[in-house]
């Protein structure tokens, strides 16, 4: 038990003493230097590469940097704390070049600028470089157009037709040393339109330049505006398409109750595939079945239609207009009177009295549902929301429904209403007071 206690004392002693090492090691690193400083190392980076940016504004002006006669890399010593310096990864160290004041060819020194991904470390060395200035050379460019092809992959399916593909760049120019662009002869994209292509392909597709014996070349020295081109394979489908009419319906004339047939009952079209992939219809236009009048017909009303197709679509059939011939084939119309006149809003103080005893109303619809509406199911309503100052007789106009069926209301109505103040009324008799009688007769 005692050596127990012991082992555990020693191992206590001994993690102590190591953190009193690592205190005191640390002490000396961060005052151990001059003048009770922190105590610095060095450290050595090779090969640091240089990165230059600005390439694209030195194309514009017809130039481009030659890594042959360029500096790419750069050897550093770094100064600080041991602690800093043993944390930094080479990754985290940047030299940087920028082109964008070239303006000339030739040979030239450019500053670098040396920075770090993590800010801490910016201003925590002091730094000995290989090279003062970066050396770079620049070269004119040479440039030339060249056409731009497309190579298909890939099918259509059946019943489907391709049209011509179509480039965002049909040429584009390309710029780079002479030895580089003289071999060039075209530029080519692929496009793959996979198997059995039902619609409209279009893609975003690398350029890739060839010879003259249709050999692919290195473009690695090949500066282009253009990098990616827009291929688009039109598809396209040939499809019969069912003529429509919107027939608008109203009470009492329903689409229901009439034949319609439309002449030519459908067309034949071809169009991009992917505006008519669930296309089986063309609508010609509005039609309003109370046109048609209130009365059943054993003649058919024709009403022409262009054939108006859109944009894209081809019309094969070749035929410029269609006829819709329609009747209705259960309509009949008929007059009920009504007494049944309802006075809304009356003005206070006011008193209104109806003058039309009763109003004919001329009702249609199918024969079933003209022959079950009697006089019980129609109302006259009159709104007198207007009148509050008025006195007098008026013609007002009146809202007519009825409360069953199918059935519409044909014509407009008008009721005569006197409206008068409630004391211009005669009083009235009473009852209890004897009548004609005077007085002083007797039997």
């Amino acid at each position: 038990m005692e050596n127990e206690k012991n082992g555990r004392r020693n191992f206590i002693y001994f993690l102590l003493s190591i953190l009193v090492a690592c205190g005191v090691w640390l002490y000396s690193d961060l005052t151990g230097g001059p003048n009770g400083g922190p105590r610095t190392t060095v450290r050595e980076f090779q090969d640091i590469p240089i990165e230059y940016f600005g390439e694209a504004t030195l194309a514009d002006r017809g130039l481009m940097l030659l890594e042959e006669g360029s500096d790419l890399t750069i050897d550093l010593k770094l100064e600080g704390t041991r602690w800093t310096v043993s944390n930094l990864d080479r990754s985290q160290i940047r030299v940087t070049v920028n082109l964008a004041n070239v303006i000339e060819a030739g040979s030239q020194s450019l500053n670098y600028l040396l920075s770090y991904t993590d800010r801490k470390y910016n201003n925590a060395f002091e730094y000995e470089a290989s090279i003062n200035n970066a050396t770079v050379n620049i070269s004119e460019l040479y440039s030339q157009t060249v056409d731009v092809s497309c190579e298909l992959v890939g099918n259509v399916a059946e019943g489907y037709t391709a049209g011509q593909v179509e480039l965002s760049h049909t040429s584009i120019e390309i710029r780079g040393l002479a030895e580089d662009i003289d071999p060039i002869r075209y530029a080519k994209v692929t496009l793959d339109i996979g198997s059995e292509a039902e619609e409209t392909v279009s893609q975003e597709l690398a350029v890739q330049y060839y010879d003259g014996d249709g050999n692919l070349v290195d473009s690695s020295g090949i500066h282009s505006a253009v990098d990616m081109i827009q291929a688009t394979l039109p598809v396209y489908v040939t499809k019969e398409l069912r003529l429509t009419v919107n027939f608008i319906d109203a009470p009492g004339a329903r689409f229901r109750s009439t034949e319609a047939r439309i002449d030519p009952e459908t067309i034949t079209v071809s169009g991009d595939a992917t505006m008519l992939k669930n296309v089986e219809t063309l609508e010609l236009g509005d039609f309003k079945l109370l046109d048609l009048g209130t009365t059943a017909s054993q003649n058919y009303t024709t009403t022409y239609y262009p054939i108006i197709l859109p944009e894209g679509y081809q019309n094969l059939s070749g035929i410029t207009r269609a006829a819709l011939r329609i009747r209705f084939t259960d309509m009949t119309n008929t007059t009920v009177s009504t007494d049944n006149i309802i006075l809304r809003n009356l003005p206070e103080g006011k008193r209104a009295e109806v003058l039309t005893g009763s109003l004919p109303v001329r009702i249609y619809g199918t024969a079933a549902n003209v022959a079950a509406v009697t006089a019980e199911h129609i109302s006259v309503t009159v709104d007198l929301t207007d009148y509050s100052a008025a006195s007098g007789t008026y013609t007002i106009p009146a809202e007519v429904s009825v409360a069953i069926g199918d059935v519409g209301i044909q014509g407009e109505y008008q009721i005569q209403v006197t409206i008068r103040e409630t004391q211009d009324e005669p009083p009235e008799p009473d009852p209890a007071e004897p009548q004609g009688e005077s007085e002083g007769e007797g039997p």
